[in-house]
């Protein structure tokens, strides 16, 4: 039940929508964090197994 003395909140206050703006930037700076180092890791992956590749066809083209 409400009252006519209540004063309906039509704006959410200032400070709460700047905690939300803070919140929103860093889970955004952490899923950009996430995701490039999943980048990073597999780029890193490729590059071992290219090396490991590279080793493995020049000590056959040496030694065969």
């Amino acid at each position: 039940m409400r009252s006519e003395l209540e004063v309906p909140r039509s704006r959410t206050p200032v400070l709460r929508r700047v905690f939300a703006g803070v919140v929103l930037i860093v889970a955004a700076a952490i899923a950009l964090k996430i995701v490039v180092g999943l980048v990073v890791a597999a780029f890193w992956t490729i590059v071992a197994v290219a090396v490991v590749i590279a080793i493995l066809w020049a000590l056959k083209t040496i030694f065969w």
